[in-house]
């Protein structure tokens, strides 16, 4: 007898107007931000592929490095995923997606200075830190 009140509790608030004001207020503001983020993310991960031959080139950077560099970009995400996504819930999405954004900009910038195989490494790790938590 309560599976047929917990079901009639459930179409209720399915079909509440506050819930779905709330899906209407999140697809216009929240997901445009998302889309250009993943957009930048997936810009982001492939964009070492394309730099390369350049950073061998003009840095010096190893192929052992950038091997190095490219895979140690997703343990730092790995690791820091939970810990970002407990930091979403306590400080909230406007604010932890921008921290996520300006900080995830600032390493990316960074890179413009790389000179060695080490601060490559440490700046792909990095990289992977600071977006940690961008998907979920």
């Amino acid at each position: 007898m309560s599976t047929t009140s917990d079901s009639a509790a459930a179409r209720v608030l399915l079909d509440s107007p506050h819930l779905h004001s709330g899906i209407k207020k999140a697809t216009y503001r929240l997901m445009p931000m998302l889309i250009i983020l993943y957009f930048v993310a997936f810009l982001d991960r492939t964009n070492v592929g394309f730099a390369e031959e350049a950073l061998s080139v003009d840095r010096g950077i190893t192929a052992g490095a950038y091997a190095l560099g490219a895979g140690i970009f997703f343990i730092g995400y790995a690791i820091f995923e939970i810990p970002s996504n407990l930091l979403l819930n306590k400080f909230g999405a406007r604010f932890w997606l921008a921290r996520i954004a300006i900080t995830w900009g600032i390493v990316a910038a960074l890179f413009a200075f790389v000179t060695n195989d080490t601060m490559f490494v440490w700046l792909r790790f990095l990289l992977g830190v600071t977006e940690a938590g961008l998907f979920p």
